[in-house]
C-alpha cells in the first residue's frame, strides 16, 4: 500500500530556513511525480512545487520561485523541500502527494497524500 510521510515542520522566523522531508513506502518514486502542496488557514490547498525524476523540479506558484526547491534521495525513497528566506505567509500546513506521470500544480489530481506537517514562520 503506497504512502507518504511527511516531516520538518515547525515555527521558524522571518528569513530563516527549514526543510520538510516526504519518505515514501510501498511504491518507487522512479515512476511518480511527487508534488508539495500547501493549506494556509481559510484557503484553499494550492500547487507549490513538484518533481519527477525524467523531468526534475516544476515550480507551481510565483510567490515561491528563488526560495523553495526540491530534492530527491534515491537511496531513502525521499523528496526534500528546502524552504529559505520564509516569509510569514508561507504558514501552512505543507503536503506531500503522490500523481502518476507529469506534474500538475492542481492538488486534486493527486492520489496519494501524506498528513501534513505545520510550517508556522513568526517573529
Amino acid at each position: 500500500q503506497p504512502q507518504l510521510a511527511e516531516s520538518g515542520g515547525g515555527l521558524v522566523q522571518p528569513g530563516g530556513s527549514l526543510r520538510l522531508s516526504c519518505a515514501a513506502s510501498g511504491f518507487t518514486l522512479d515512476y511518480y511525480a511527487i508534488g508539495w502542496c500547501r493549506q494556509a488557514p481559510g484557503k484553499e490547498r494550492e500547487g507549490v512545487l513538484c518533481f519527477r525524476s525524467s523531468a526534475g523540479s516544476t515550480n507551481h506558484a510565483d510567490s515561491v520561485k528563488g526560495r523553495f526547491t526540491v530534492s530527491r534521495d534515491n537511496a531513502k525513497n525521499t523528496v526534500y523541500l528546502q524552504m529559505n528566506s520564509l516569509k510569514p505567509e508561507d504558514t501552512a500546513i505543507y503536503y506531500c502527494a503522490r500523481k502518476s506521470y507529469y506534474c500538475s500544480g492542481n492538488p486534486r489530481e493527486y492520489d496519494t497524500w501524506g498528513q501534513g506537517t505545520q510550517v508556522t514562520v513568526s517573529s
